[in-house]
């Protein structure tokens, strides 16, 4: 099964890069779209920042519990998977995926890493005013968290203030694009039925139902997960903050195609701003 686990990701990992390889072209052959600058040297990444009007990087977080039927990396394999079928459909230059985030929730089950939310921030901005030194000046981030929306709301009124535009990810928009009825849980964000249904269309190999619970705290007001029982946070010894024992490939394929859709949709808009 370990086996069977690591080729899958290589034969993700694969993909992405021959989706979009170091030339920019399609893996069809056809016209070339995105570029990604870490495969290019750098006389060839200033002619190619000459072309784009928008630097994408993802937010997946590599090191982060998804309970215990999810890897630690889920965030990435899904940010990694949306960012490849962002690049085929414009002409983007893309940064590597940031694979650290402000993930404070997670911190008690073993694995996860958070950096401080002010930390987080000033490394958005920091990647973008770099790249804005090159003369770009708009910037989208494929965010795959929750907890690092408000950092990346800061940051973008930051960076606004010297003329660069940054916007992002909020997955609640996505949400709000999902057919009525589609998730059956009671409640939940967190390794739940909506995200190990993403999981179950593009990783499937990565995903062990057997250990899928639920796990939802039903006391009101409480933020963050914890492992304490007595702790302030929603009790949850598995880490999961929702039901994914209700999640199916097919609703894993709606919510990733309405995903792909919001993040085509904003990008699009972002490339016409000027």
């Amino acid at each position: 099964m370990r086996k069977r686990r690591i080729f899958f990701s290589i034969l993700i990992l694969s993909s992405a890069f021959l989706a979009v390889g170091s030339n920019g072209a399609s893996a069809a052959g056809g016209q070339a779209t995105s570029v990604l600058l870490e495969n290019l040297t750098w006389p060839e990444a200033e002619k190619a920042l000459k072309k784009v009007e928008v630097v994408l990087f993802a937010v997946g977080a590599r090191s982060k519990e998804h309970g215990p039927h999810l890897p630690l990396k889920t965030d990435y394999i899904l940010a990694e998977y949306l960012k490849d079928r962002v690049a085929r459909e414009f002409p983007l230059a893309i940064l590597p995926t940031l694979e650290y985030g402000y993930y404070p929730a997670f911190v008690e089950y073993p694995g996860s890493v958070s950096i401080r939310a002010d930390a987080f921030k000033a490394t958005v901005e920091d990647i973008c005013k770099s790249m804005n030194r090159y003369g770009i000046r708009k910037f989208y981030v494929l965010n795959t968290g929750i907890s690092t929306v408000p950092p990346l709301e800061v940051a973008s009124q930051e960076l606004a203030k010297s003329g660069i535009i940054l916007r992002y990810l909020n997955l609640a928009d996505t949400d709000k694009k999902l057919p009525s009825g589609l998730l059956k849980q009671e409640g939940g964000t967190h390794a739940d039925e909506s995200e190990t249904s993403m999981m179950l269309h593009i990783a499937p190999d990565l995903v062990e139902m057997s250990k899928a619970v639920k796990d939802l705290d039903p006391r009101p007001g409480r933020r963050g997960l914890t492992r304490d029982p007595n702790g302030a946070g929603n009790f949850s010894p598995s880490g999961i903050w929702g039901d994914p024992t209700l999640a199916t490939k097919e609703k894993g394929r709606v919510i990733v195609e309405a995903t792909v859709s919001e993040i085509l949709r904003q990008v699009g808009e972002l490339i016409e701003m000027r």
